[in-house]
């Protein structure tokens, strides 16, 4: 069930007043789920069952995404500031150091957390910011292509189109290896999202600017690469690692850039093996394939 949580974040640019939705069930640990530009919390719903069984799953939309408010007039949709709104979120929410994992952006997100020491573990998921200049431009010309076609496309073209598996991959396989899997219902509402997306803009101008080359020391973090991500390739994955040594470099065989529903099995053990509260606990292998 969505709620909503309103509090004061001490943001770089000042405190200022920020209201956030989330959806939060299951017991156990703590793991805090983000999702991706023009995404929202519903991209988890295909492991959020499975996950709620071990953890406490607190999933969230990003401000300026889903049914969460953009920022407060002034405040830019960059990494500091969120990650700052992010922080104090947790707090509203009673969360002391959760587990973090994040998809695209949220990766990214979940990464900064880690290196602030805001978290007790993060399993980033095809995260941004190690791509080369021209991946980059790349991304962002395919991004800003589909939140084009998101806002021309009329709502009855789009609920026509989700009702058959062709019509589901034309608006979904850049970011699906498996585009028919996703329901009607699913990719309606993440088109309008898509097309809706207050910060969509924002959050894409200011990630131009964005590399991440920070260690994350002290805490596991785990980096997993669908093989057919076509959005934020593979070979990111290995740059990831160099710029995490310790972290653990998994490949999530036949899976787009949103994971979760190419493989939901798959994506939930490795999501559930990143955030054990015990850092020596081994991720299995069976169908994850650590790089080298």
């Amino acid at each position: 069930m969505s709620a909503t949580v309103s509090f004061t974040a001490p943001t770089p640019h000042g405190p200022r007043d920020v209201t956030v939705s989330y959806a939060r069930e299951g017991r156990g640990a703590p793991l805090l789920l983000l999702h991706g530009i023009g995404h929202h919390r519903q991209a988890w719903e295909p492991v959020t069952h499975i996950l709620a069984a071990e953890r406490e799953v607190i999933a969230l939309d990003l401000p300026g995404f889903g049914a969460s408010p953009a920022l407060p007039a002034g405040l830019p949709h960059d990494l500091p500031t969120t990650a700052a709104v992010l922080a104090a979120c947790c707090a509203a929410l009673g969360l002391d150091r959760p587990h973090a994992a994040g998809n695209s952006l949220g990766g990214l997100l979940a990464l900064e957390l880690g290196r602030l020491g805001l978290v007790r573990s993060v399993t980033a998921l095809s995260p941004a910011g190690f791509w080369t200049e021209p991946e980059r431009r790349y991304a962002f010309g395919v991004l800003t292509g589909m939140r084009a076609t998101a806002r021309r496309l009329p709502a009855p073209l789009v609920e026509r189109l989700s009702r058959t598996a062709a019509g589901r991959t034309a608006l979904t396989s850049t970011i699906y290896a498996r585009p028919g899997r996703r329901s009607p219902e699913a990719v309606v509402a993440e088109t309008r999202a898509l097309a809706g997306a207050e910060g969509f803009a924002e959050t894409l101008r200011a990630g131009r600017r964005v590399r991440f080359t920070d260690d994350v020391p002290g805490i596991p973090v785990t980096l997993a690469w669908g093989t057919r991500d076509r959005l934020l390739v593979p070979r990111q994955g290995p740059r990831a690692k160099a710029a995490i040594p310790r972290a653990r470099l998994v490949r999530l065989p036949g899976c787009g850039h949103v994971p979760m529903n190419d493989d939901p099995a798959l994506v939930a053990r490795v999501l559930l093996d990143g955030s054990r509260d015990h850092s020596a606990s081994a991720l299995s292998t069976s169908r994850s394939t650590v790089l080298l």
